[in-house]
């Protein structure tokens, strides 16, 4: 771990996550003994990522003096009560939008662990005795008193001798890149890069110049197709609805449920899918359409198609109406949370509705490896939930084509921006072989270098 108090004239980071996988984003930045963190993300997936959120930090969270935050997205912002809980004092910068987001999903991140950790010990299939939530719901809300919201493009200063400032980033509501500046000299980080004409989103900024870039590669070694996303959820409804089947999305609450209500809002109206009842069993993906709502000038939507958005769908309430939806017998869609099924009420809809061969489990963007998600497009026959088996006859699909991550060439393409290279560029944020494939693209480019940094490693910027 850096000592605090040792100064050097330059810039260092440290990639505490984010590096070698697609989750658990953290990067340490530090200057003249102060430290700044950029992300907070929780790692995902694969048992062995997931139990590194229980390790301590490289550094102490009280000698971090402030964090920085791309997004809401629990791989970017779900370690922050943890950090809060073993000691951070500093303030946690984000736009306004991801500030409001994080108020619903860091408290119902803490909520659903709890109640994941009271299911796994009254039912007695944790190996832990006994089973305990990462954090509570409580120890979310204790770290919302450090956000401090700023505008995209208005400079601040995180902590003495950092400069930095938001640019829209297109992936979520108020995603943004972050550019950090020192002594003159920039490094910028995409956070998670957004696409060029969504339907939702505004596109990512063009930035000309960077020192040093920090840049995603989640879909670095492969590029979406190019199906128009109403044409694919309209075959898939169609289909599942003809045979008397029904819908389960598992998707992401915040970007993914409003992307996709907008579209079943736009096919029910064209009268281009059965007039099929929708329902949203997601409490935090209800409060995040909301907030979409309330700010309209980080999306593309119209009023008008905001209220057709938040109209799209029945709001389920509570658990006995998702018990009720879930037990219904004719064909529906149902979208809940979590968009790769590793927790949340998903889960007791998979468990009735993946063993139907009449059902269609559609997905609609990244799997990451490990998750449940990922097995049941690899053709799983049976996945594991709250500790049983749970056959798989229902058949998957995933529109990659809804993913809010730029693929591998509109990366490229983003990068024609600049007017001049950086003088190195960190790939990060991908799993090993898409980062390597994007790093060897961004390497070849004419007087450009590129990197894959290790988890853990600490490379000096210069001065």
């Amino acid at each position: 771990m850096p000592a605090r108090g040792r100064r050097h004239c330059g810039m260092r980071i440290t990639f505490l996550g984010g590096a070698g996988t697609v989750t658990g984003s953290k990067f340490l930045v530090e200057t003249a003994g102060r430290r700044v963190l950029v992300d907070c993300g929780l790692f995902q997936g694969l048992k062995e990522l997931r139990l590194r959120n229980r390790a301590p930090l490289a550094v102490a969270p009280g000698a971090i003096d402030a964090v920085v935050l791309t997004h809401a997205h629990l791989d970017h912002s779900g370690h922050l009560p943890l950090l809060v809980r073993d000691g951070f004092r500093g303030a946690i910068h984000s736009t306004a939008a991801t500030a409001d987001l994080c108020a619903i999903l860091l408290p119902d991140s803490g909520f659903l662990q709890e109640k994941e950790a009271e299911y796994a010990n009254r039912h007695g299939f944790s190996k832990h005795r006994p089973a305990l939530p990462l954090y509570t719901e409580a120890e979310a809300r204790a770290c919302l008193d450090a956000f401090e919201p700023h505008p995209f493009g208005v400079p601040f200063a995180p902590a003495p001798g950092f400069a930095a400032r938001f640019l829209r980033a297109g992936h979520i509501l108020g995603a943004a890149m972050v550019e950090l500046t020192v002594a003159g000299k920039t490094l910028l980080f995409t956070g998670d890069l957004g696409r060029p004409g969504s339907a939702t989103m505004h596109d990512p900024a063009r930035v000309a110049a960077a020192d040093w870039l920090v840049v995603e590669s989640t879909y670095g070694d492969r590029t979406h197709p190019a199906d128009d996303p109403e044409d694919a959820l309209a075959a898939v409804v169609t289909r599942t609805a003809a045979r008397g089947g029904s819908v389960l999305i598992p998707a992401f609450a915040v970007g993914r449920v409003q992307a996709l209500l907008h579209h079943v809002a736009r096919l029910k109206q064209a009268g281009r899918i059965p007039d099929l009842p929708v329902f949203l069993d997601s409490p935090m993906a209800v409060e995040a359409s909301r907030v979409f709502a309330a700010h309209p000038r980080d999306h593309r939507l119209k009023p008008d198609e905001c209220a057709a958005m938040e109209g799209a769908a029945r709001y389920v309430a509570d658990v006995a109406e998702s018990k009720r939806i879930a037990a219904m017998r004719v064909p529906r869609i149902i979208l809940s949370a979590s968009g790769m099924a590793t927790g949340g009420r998903v889960l007791h809809h998979l468990k009735l509705m993946a063993p139907d061969a009449r059902n269609t489990i559609l997905f609609a963007g990244f799997q990451a490896a490990g998750t449940r998600g990922a097995a049941m497009l690899a053709g799983a026959k049976s996945v594991k939930i709250h500790g049983a088996q749970v056959p798989v006859a229902a058949e998957t699909r995933n529109l990659d084509m809804l993913s809010a991550h730029a693929d591998a060439r509109e990366i490229l393409g983003w990068l024609d921006g600049f007017s001049t290279p950086p003088r190195d560029v960190f790939v990060v944020h991908g799993e090993g072989e898409a980062a390597a494939a994007l790093r060897a693209a961004i390497a070849a480019r004419p007087g450009w270098s590129a990197r894959v940094p290790a988890l853990g490693e600490t490379v000096e910027l210069g001065a």
